[in-house]
């Protein structure tokens, strides 16, 4: 099936390691793409976090949740492969409250 909501362009995931400088793709998401990208990386500071939320709107509009759904599968998956360890229990925790929000019989895609 097609997806239909409108896509930004966003800046994508920058890289910190020597081999991969730059940003990680730039490109179209789903609005408040890098917005979620940001508040990812914040969770292990609770009170950065608070503030990325409370001042980017569009994270935890409706608007936003495929772009925070998007994010957090995405930060998930570098746990997965062995990165980004510090994020596991606060992504997971992020993953729940998505859950909690998709509206019911509703598919993010």
């Amino acid at each position: 099936m097609l997806d239909h909501r409108p896509r930004r362009p966003v800046l994508g995931e920058p890289h910190r390691t020597p081999e991969a400088t730059g940003l990680g793709g730039l490109g179209r998401a789903p609005e408040g793409f890098d917005a979620a990208t940001l508040y990812a990386y914040t969770l292990p500071q609770p009170d950065t976090a608070a503030c990325v939320r409370d001042t980017l709107p569009v994270l935890g509009s409706p608007t936003g949740l495929a772009a925070e759904a998007v994010v957090c599968a995405m930060v998930l998956q570098t746990v997965a492969r062995g990165d980004n360890h510090a994020l596991e229990d606060q992504l997971r925790t992020w993953a729940e409250e998505l859950h909690r929000r998709c509206p019911r019989g509703a598919a993010l895609r």
